[in-house]
């Protein structure tokens, strides 16, 4: 059962005259963990930012077409109404922190507190949140002391701890060393697991190709391929439009031009892959 409906999805920035989105047509089922690849300018945060709520509430512009989501439209929604439906994470967690709360536990309630949680409930939302996502041994630090990883993983507790029905992603990894990196997504797969609605705008292949069920390809504001990420990660139809291809994809697609790598098989996007692939015992 699809949660997200785009239909015909149109979008542009104020003072602008080209369109950032064009005639998007989108449908993602509950549970589904969706990723957005594609290059600078194509469109994925604006995407990850109309899913959202921000886009047109907070950004403005001029949006035609439907967004829906959780069966509501947001049209007929205020920005505080959608967040309870959508959880956003930006690509910088120094953003996200309140700044008004002394400890991770505190800051992880701080969205609980503003709805009118009950505290005996609260308390228990947050012990749970902070176990899922394997912090709790941050609750007593400043949100301020933590590495970048660390901060990452406080503010998506923050989220999941709200429950909300779609998670949305926007280069979460970004500024993270690998450590970081797996860290951030060991996080989003506990929440995907769970059965939450992922939806994640990210560079980092690899990773992609691990946890995602589906990858939507963005160029230019449209949607350029939508498939399993075995098949979009490794189309041919990427070439020269600026996506990044997985250094692995990009040396089996050499090895089969010298008849190393069998043409009927699949390209790989990940090292286990390549390993397998170049396997000949």
């Amino acid at each position: 059962m699809a949660i997200v409906n785009l239909q015909n999805v149109t979008y542009k920035y104020p003072l602008t005259e080209t369109p950032v989105l064009q005639d998007i047509n989108l449908q993602i089922n509950e549970g589904e963990f969706v990723a957005l690849i594609g290059p600078n300018g194509a469109g994925k945060s604006t995407l990850c930012y109309t899913l959202a709520g921000f886009v047109p509430h907070f950004f403005k512009g001029e949006l035609t077409g439907t967004v829906e989501v959780a069966g509501i439209e947001s049209h007929e929604s205020t920005l505080s109404e959608w967040v309870l439906n959508v959880g956003l994470a930006f690509q910088n967690p120094f953003n996200q922190i309140s700044g008004a709360k002394y400890t991770v536990f505190e800051e992880i309630a701080f969205g609980l507190e503003n709805i009118g949680v009950p505290r005996e409930e609260m308390v228990e939302r947050v012990e749970r949140a902070l176990e899922l996502t394997d912090i709790s041994d941050l609750a007593d630090r400043s949100p301020y002391s933590l590495s970048g990883g660390q901060q990452q993983r406080v503010a998506l507790t923050s989220i999941l701890v709200m429950e909300p029905k779609v998670l949305v992603l926007d280069e979460p990894t970004s500024q993270m060393d690998p450590i970081g990196t797996r860290e951030v997504f060991a996080v989003i797969r506990t929440m995907a697991e769970r059965g939450m609605t992922v939806v994640l705008a990210e560079h980092k292949v690899e990773w992609i190709a691990q946890f995602a069920d589906r990858v939507i390809a963005l160029h230019e504001g449209k949607i350029h391929l939508d498939g399993k990420p075995g098949e979009v990660l490794t189309s041919g139809l990427l070439d020269g439009k600026g996506f990044g291809i997985s250094r692995y994809t990009s040396t089996a697609r050499e090895a089969q031009k010298q008849g190393l790598w069998p043409k009927h098989k699949e390209l790989p996007v990940t090292l286990d892959e390549a390993v397998q692939g170049f396997d000949r015992r």
